[in-house]
């Protein structure tokens, strides 16, 4: 018995970050986790910024409720959820994901939540668990799934590493070469094809 975990920003959403930092010309926010290895190092960074440039959570959700799913995501979700069970495993937060998951018929998410202030101000976030990625297939595989996952960047790599079959979906170079163990797949429909013929 399979089941899919999948990342969600740069595999089925644009990346949020950067979305805000074009909407607001603010470069630094540019920066991803496929850019800074280091989750914590790249929140603070993130927060920094925000309070610098007097962002509140209310700016980034009307930048987020501009954004749709990237072309094929839903029909990919779909199909996959016809075939096996799927879960995305993502570093968003429930404050940021909402209206990108109703827009992908709301598949079953884990991520994280943010703590904000009376005005909005994000003054915290706080992980669902520490390396939430890798711990996620181990509880899967615990319950004796069989686990297939894939994501972009240096934090779906525990993930990736974890499960039974791990694929990099799209990476940037950097990526690629410091994971040259992991097979690359670069558009939704070979992955498509390449996860039903695990599952089925």
């Amino acid at each position: 018995m399979w089941i899919v975990c999948a990342d969600l920003e740069g595999v089925f959403v644009p990346e949020i970050w950067v979305n805000v930092a074009l909407k607001t010309g603010i470069e630094e926010l540019k920066l991803t986790t496929r850019d800074i290895k280091d989750y914590d190092q790249l929140m603070r960074y993130r927060l920094e910024i925000l309070d610098k440039h007097n962002l509140k959570l209310q700016d980034i959700q009307a930048v987020i409720n501009t954004l749709d799913p990237l072309p094929g995501a839903l029909e990919f979700i779909r199909e996959i959820r016809q075939a096996t069970r799927f879960a995305i495993v993502s570093d968003t937060f429930v404050e940021f994901a909402q209206p990108l998951m109703d827009k992908l018929e709301n598949p079953f998410l884990l991520c994280h939540n943010l703590e904000t202030d009376s005005t909005g101000r994000i003054v915290n976030y706080h992980l669902r668990q520490s390396d939430p990625k890798r711990k996620t297939v181990q509880a899967f595989k615990s319950l004796m799934y069989n686990v297939v996952a894939f994501g972009d960047s240096y934090n779906d790599v525990t993930m990736i590493a974890e499960a039974d079959k791990g694929i990099l979906f799209c990476p940037p170079d950097n990526v690629k070469a410091d994971f040259p163990q992991y097979p690359v797949v670069n558009d939704l429909a070979s992955l498509k094809q390449q996860l039903l013929s695990i599952v089925k």
